[in-house]
């Protein structure tokens, strides 16, 4: 029998080593290990917009139209005039961005809550010129598009500083503290979390926010199926981002569904009205933080939503 010491040992790692690698890349199919990504799954994902403008896309939008956007998508949360004070306020936006390409690019992969990605090209550039007017940045005849944006100078662009030590790996950093490691804790107590599953109801299935992009390995099935799928107002209110901020027994951004079921517990209009304030958003009645309009949802799934919130009265 043959006995290996360790130098045997070594030369055998290396020759599977070099078995392995020698493997052609092709003979690795047959383990089904994803696909090659095509082109429109790419630029479905490929979205960010450079300083300079590179990744921005054909279209355009004017400040008037704009104007239109954002009252539609924008002006529940960050106000008529974007002078909200408990979202960005918008008109401070020339102050905090020294590129406006980069406010394309948020609107465009960000906004609006909860609907990102729901706003075409046209309307990304109608409404980064609308907030760009109200800054006073641009006139109100500006046209916004892949050649005219990059070309808008924030009024801050030179005035920002960077922080070398923190935005360089050769930096030094401007503080030079030592950890505290005297009368540490035994026991550590937590005395706060976030509410169960908020993260899960805020960002939902990740193949669902990419639906409108590109085929993400799946064809985005109709409006009219994906509401014939649903099989009831709890799972409606999670498809349109609700859950984001309200829970069944506890109040996160907005109230619980019990505290709105108690409140209109016998008001024989309550379906009518709650449908109505989901579908135009809002505030006033349960706080000061408004709620985004759900325009592009029907009657009938309003309805349904609206209902099964009504039934969840508190057990008295």
């Amino acid at each position: 029998m043959l006995k290996c010491d360790q130098s045997c040992g070594t030369l055998l790692g290396i020759f599977l080593l070099a078995m392995i690698v020698s493997v052609p890349a092709r003979s690795q199919d047959k383990y089904h290990l994803g696909k090659k990504a095509t082109p429109a799954e790419i630029a479905g994902w490929n979205i960010d917009v450079r300083p300079d403008g590179q990744g921005l896309p054909a279209g355009q939008g004017s400040v008037n139209q704009g104007n239109d956007v954002y009252d539609a998508n924008c002006a529940a949360c960050h106000g008529t005039f974007g002078e909200s004070n408990e979202y960005l306020a918008l008109t401070a936006v020339a102050t905090k961005l020294n590129y406006a390409t980069t406010l394309f690019d948020y609107i465009n992969r960000a906004m609006p809550f909860p609907h990102s990605k729901s706003l075409t090209a046209d309307q990304v550039y109608a409404v980064s010129a609308y907030v760009l007017n109200l800054n006073n940045v641009v006139p109100n005849d500006f046209v916004a598009n892949k050649d005219t944006l990059p070309k808008v100078k924030m009024p801050y662009r030179d005035g920002f500083k960077t922080f070398p030590g923190l935005m360089s790996v050769h930096g030094k950093p401007d503080v030079h503290n030592t950890a505290c490691m005297k009368h540490c804790a035994k026991d550590v107590k937590v005395t706060a979390d976030l509410p169960k599953g908020f993260v899960k109801n805020l960002y939902g299935d990740i193949r669902d926010n990419f639906r409108g992009l590109a085929s993400m390995n799946e064809t985005a099935p109709p409006k009219s199926e994906l509401t014939a799928a649903v099989v009831g107002g709890k799972e409606l209110l999670a498809k349109n981002g609700c859950t984001a901020c309200h829970a069944l027994d506890q109040k996160v951004v907005g109230p619980a569904f019990r505290a709105v079921a108690d409140k209109y517990r016998g008001n024989a209009g309550a379906v009518k009205l709650l449908s109505a304030k989901i579908k135009n958003g809002g505030a006033g009645v349960w706080g000061t933080i408004p709620m985004p309009p759900h325009p592009d949802l029907s009657q009938a799934d309003l309805e349904i939503m609206t209902r099964w919130v009504l039934d969840q009265t508190s057990k008295k």
